[in-house]
């Protein structure tokens, strides 16, 4: 069978499908557990430091949704790179170190998962993530649009847990507004602070970018693509920045800062219910989180495959499910060897900092796209220069004020 006529990924996926695929994964487990570290650094200016790490995010935005129409493929930053640069060996290493990073982001938080899992179920907590990575394999191999489906019921449920804790806060009448348009005064110890939280925040809008990934899955992709990851990146600003002031508000940042689970601590306040209702919502987060980061592991390959820097069989596509299966068992096999074998005290660390290198690659690539006037066919979207350049220098500052803290 020749390349013309082999089985190709189908268009399956809508704006509003993208937008909930989108969120489900961005949203994820990260508020869920990051809200308590930022209000230990920022204190009651913790919805601050997310909206400011917001518009950090809004400049790679920007850039990924220029190259995503640009170049419409599956391999996403790889593609970019490539093109940019005219380099194999830099788009095959940019594009792994993406797989890399969706595999242990997978990995560990499949790890989490089996913590909360285990409350309900006594086995081991690799067996429990083993299981549940081999079932959302299955599902992720099954089809596009059923992974997606099942991805914005996740979607739906995590983010109901958000707003039944907000509703809750408004019914009490916690000062929330009061909270979200605090102003900090001008004390250097407290914007520093603000600027470190802003940092950790950061991390909990990753994400958007596996919506470049499912460009060749989503109908009209030119326009429904950069629409949908600037919807998504609102969607989750707006419930995160809210969510802060909720937190803030309910307890005091240092009860936040000391607490294993802090939303739960929150809930447990506001509606005197059972922290378990919390941890079953908290389980359906971290599962769309390991859904949408293999989904998109797998189309990496799959689209990395089809540029000729991985093996055919990886591109391959089954004619029945019209999704990649061997890239997807791979992905899988690879996650179920890391959550068996691997410790993982700092990999979350780790992934953060190869995500910001990625950012910082994507921004340079339209840089140089854009100084060597590489004209691409089709419509796309043109932002204006400043954005990538100052995407770059932030993902740069980013990567070091980790290194050096």
């Amino acid at each position: 069978m020749d390349r013309q006529s082999a089985p190709a990924l189908r268009r399956r996926l809508s704006l509003p499908l993208l937008v909930m695929y989108g969120t489900g994964v961005a949203v994820g487990a990260g508020i869920y557990v990051l809200v308590g570290a930022v209000a230990g650094h920022a204190g009651r200016y913790a919805p601050l430091s997310f909206l400011l790490a917001a518009v950090v995010m809004g400049l790679t935005v920007a850039s990924y949704s220029e190259l995503c129409t640009r170049f419409p493929v599956a391999a996403g930053e790889a593609a970019y790179v490539k093109a940019a640069f005219r380099s194999r060996l830099l788009s095959t290493a940019t594009g792994l170190s993406m797989v890399m990073t969706a595999i242990v982001a997978a990995a560990t938080v499949a790890l989490g998962a089996s913590g909360y899992i285990a409350q309900f179920v006594d086995w081991p907590r690799p067996l429990v993530a083993s299981v549940i990575l081999i079932a959302l394999g299955a599902v992720s191999g099954w089809g596009v649009l059923e992974s997606v489906l099942l991805a914005s019921v996740f979607t739906l449920i995590e983010v109901g847990g958000l707003l039944v804790i907000v509703g809750f806060a408004f019914a009490w009448g916690l000062p929330v507004i009061d909270s979200l348009t605090a102003v900090p005064p001008l004390d250097a110890a407290i914007w520093s602070g603000i600027a470190y939280a802003s940092l950790l925040a950061f991390f909990a809008f990753i994400g958007f970018e596996d919506l470049t990934n499912m460009v060749e899955e989503a109908k009209d992709p030119a326009r429904t693509i950069p629409r949908a990851i600037a919807i998504t990146l609102v969607i989750t600003a707006t419930l995160y920045a809210v969510t802060a002031a909720v937190a803030v508000t309910a307890l005091s940042p240092a009860e936040l800062a000391g607490s294993q689970a802090p939303l739960s601590d929150v809930f447990r306040k506001l509606a005197g219910a059972s922290p378990a209702t919390i941890s079953l919502i908290a389980i359906v987060a971290t599962l769309n989180t390991i859904l949408a980061e293999m989904t998109m592991a797998s189309r990496v390959v799959y689209g990395m495959a089809k540029l000729g820097d991985l093996p055919d069989i990886a591109g391959k596509v089954h004619p029945v499910t019209s999704t990649p299966l061997a890239a997807t068992g791979a992905i899988v096999a690879v996650t179920i060897a890391l959550v068996t074998f691997v410790p993982f005290e700092r990999l979350a660390e780790v992934t953060s900092i190869a995500t910001l290198v990625v950012f910082a690659m994507v921004n340079l690539s339209l840089l140089r796209l854009r100084r060597r006037r590489i004209v691409t066919d089709g419509p796309h979207i043109r932002i204006p220069l400043w954005v990538p350049a100052a995407g770059f220098v932030t993902c740069v500052g980013m990567i070091a004020a980790a290194l050096l803290g």
